[in-house]
C-alpha cells in the first residue's frame, strides 16, 4: 500500500489523475481507497457530456460493506466512462492504479496544480 506511482496526482478525497493527452486525463480511486472500502460492486459513473466543476460529487462507488461518493479533481466535461466496469468493478480492486473510471477533458488547468504528488498523497494517509 506504500507504492504510490509517481506520475500520477491525487486528491485528498482519495482519487488519482493520470494525464493522458493534451487537456485529457483519466480518473480512478486510489489502492487506498479500493482496500478500505473492501470488494467493489458497482459503479455509478457521471454521464459522458457532464461538465463537472472541481470537487464536485460526481460518481459513486459501492462496495459489500459501504457507498462511497467520488469527487471530480478537476473541472471540465467527461468525454469516456469505462464500461467494462459495469460488469466487472473488481478490476479496480485488482489493479487500482492501472484501471480508470471516467476521462475528463480539462478545460481549467489550476485544478491539476492543486492535486497532491505521490509523497504528499502518502503523507496524507499515514495521519
Amino acid at each position: 500500500m506504500s507504492d504510490f506511482p509517481e506520475e500520477l496526482k491525487y486528491a485528498e478525497t482519495h482519487e488519482w489523475v493520470r494525464q493522458e493527452a493534451e487537456n485529457i486525463i483519466s480518473v480512478g480511486i486510489t489502492d487506498f481507497a479500493q482496500s478500505e472500502l473492501g470488494d467493489l460492486v458497482f459503479f455509478d459513473m457521471p454521464e459522458v457530456g457532464r461538465v463537472l466543476v472541481a470537487k464536485e460529487q460526481c460518481a459513486v462507488v459501492e462496495s459489500v460493506k459501504t457507498a462511497s461518493d467520488l469527487f471530480s479533481p478537476v473541472a471540465g466535461e467527461v468525454i469516456a466512462v469505462n464500461e467494462i466496469l459495469e460488469d466487472e468493478p473488481e478490476l479496480v480492486n485488482e489493479d487500482a492504479y492501472n484501471t480508470w473510471l471516467f476521462r475528463i477533458k480539462v478545460t481549467n488547468d489550476s485544478g491539476l496544480k492543486s492535486l497532491l504528488n505521490a509523497q504528499a498523497y502518502a503523507e496524507l494517509i499515514e495521519e
